[in-house]
């Protein structure tokens, strides 16, 4: 092919891409929950100020969603999400300062502007079947820094779970315009009514009505395979809803007597059992159906996002947990001690926070080397998960630190019984190659006193004992030193 084929066929190529981000109808649309969710999601993840789905028009980035940025449109030029789409993927830029592509892009040279960026394609499908990259989902911090391989990972989920949820606003979009347009057009009522069956296939999903007495009840097909019934007569509403455990039925009756208060539809998740006894999670989305004026019932639609909640589920956790040891990691324990102290100074319940710190931890990993170090981290995080600690929680804040939160009446009588036997349970030996050492830690502990309302003050006190108690050791090892070598 020559230079001027590839330049027609990439200008081609350009436009197909444009033309399908276009038929989206995502540009310049208001706010919605999933992909505000989505960023949100991924700046927690990923521990960056700031996140944003973005989508790549001609000549612009329109930001569909922002954490801790604003949505709007820059000019695509000065964009980092253009070269994104051109990767297959995500886009890694340590540090934007020191890349020529970058070093003079206003985003970067501004008072504390951008200096590091990770972005992953979505990608999107148009009529003739045709797969484009139309945006990006992306973090930005303003310190440069780096991603593991887990956070590339993170990003590719987060791309195909903003990639689902635009396929399923789509069908749903479609299913609902065909739904609305359906009594108008009844010579078209038979290709139209096999449309939308394809597009409830698409989405998992299906249409529903109920009169208001609930005596009167319509599904389309997809409601019958998502129960895992039979297409045939809609069962009564008793029977509908024996399908929802006993908290999701009255979260289900709450949404549709509010509805029926406020007038304002209602978009529920809830969880759900099909007849052949498979869990699954659904959407049920209503709104007040009116007759001249008068309501009459209700109308909405019905999804299976069963995969969709399994990957937040798995991508919530993975933001909570720290990947070494298994417990938590910082961000969940802030929110922990948040809720704890909350819960303590309401209930006035008792509250302990240790902190522990291991003890020569270093030469460890400079002796036996960083899987040794590794297996001491990992063995500690055992050890602060007792079956004695009483469900306590515990979690890494990161290097050779831990901290537990002790709410158990019993245990938080007796603090310096619990210090004593936690310092017992950090001694274990660890050997490496023939070498062996014996891990060792300290643990200082504070009680929630009736003045302390902050996080950063309650951390303070711990801290404080711990660093206390740390000097104490040091002294008592140099008397012990000096009396060995006198």
């Amino acid at each position: 092919m020559s230079p001027a084929d590839l330049l027609s066929e990439s200008f081609a190529d350009e436009k197909r891409r444009v033309s399908a981000l276009h038929a989206l109808a995502l540009l310049d649309s208001q706010p919605e929950r999933e992909f505000d969710a989505l960023v949100a999601l991924a700046a927690e993840m990923l521990d960056c100020p700031t996140a944003l789905m973005t989508l790549v028009d001609s000549d612009r980035l329109w930001i569909k969603a922002a954490a801790g940025g604003e949505r709007g449109e820059i000019s695509r030029d000065i964009g980092m999400c253009a070269y994104t789409i051109q990767n297959e993927v995500p886009l890694v830029i340590t540090d934007l300062d020191a890349d020529p592509r970058f070093s003079a892009n206003p985003l970067v040279m501004a008072e504390q502007g951008a200096r590091f960026y990770a972005g992953a394609a979505i990608h999107a499908t148009d009529g003739a079947g045709r797969r484009h990259a139309i945006g990006t989902i992306c973090v930005i911090d303003t310190t440069p820094r780096s991603l593991d391989d887990a956070g590339r990972r993170a990003l590719v989920h987060l791309a195909t779970l903003a990639e689902t949820a635009i396929a399923a606003r789509s069908a749903a979009n479609r299913a609902i315009a065909i739904a609305t347009t359906a009594d108008r057009q009844a010579a078209t009522l038979e290709r139209q009514d096999r449309i939308f069956r394809q597009a409830e296939r698409m989405a998992a999903m299906g249409s529903w009505r109920t009169s208001l007495d609930h005596e009167q009840m319509d599904w389309s097909d997809g409601v019958f395979h998502i129960y895992g019934l039979p297409v045939g007569p809609v069962p009564d509403m008793d029977v509908a809803l024996s399908f929802y455990p006993p908290h999701a039925q009255d979260k289900l009756s709450t949404a549709m007597a509010l509805t029926l208060e406020t007038g304002m539809p209602f978009d529920i998740e809830v969880d759900f059992t099909t007849a052949q006894g498979e869990p699954r999670r659904v959407r049920v989305l209503g709104e007040l159906e009116n007759d001249s004026g008068t309501t009459v019932g209700f109308v909405g639609v019905f999804q299976d996002v069963t995969e969709r909640h399994a990957l937040e589920t798995m991508l919530r956790r993975t933001a909570d947990t720290d990947s070494l040891t298994g417990i938590a990691n910082r961000a969940a324990f802030d929110r922990a001690l948040d809720t704890a102290m909350t819960r303590a100074h309401t209930d006035g319940t008792p509250l302990l926070l240790a902190l522990v710190d291991l003890d020569g931890f270093k030469a460890i990993n400079d002796t036996l080397g960083h899987t040794a170090g590794d297996d001491v981290l990992r063995g500690v995080g055992r050890e602060l998960q007792a079956r004695w600690l009483m469900g306590s929680f515990v979690a890494r804040l990161g290097g050779d630190e831990f901290a537990v939160l002790i709410e158990n009446p019993t245990l938080a009588a007796t603090p310096a019984q619990v210090c004593a036997r936690l310092e017992d349970s950090l001694r274990f030996p660890i050997a490496m190659n023939g070498l062996a050492m014996v891990s060792a830690g300290t643990v200082g502990i504070a009680a929630l006193a009736p003045d302390c309302h902050s996080i950063r003050d309650f951390v303070h006190r711990a801290d404080t004992v711990l660093y206390e108690a740390k000097r104490a050791r040091v002294g008592e090892r140099r008397r012990t030193d000096r009396r060995t070598a006198a």
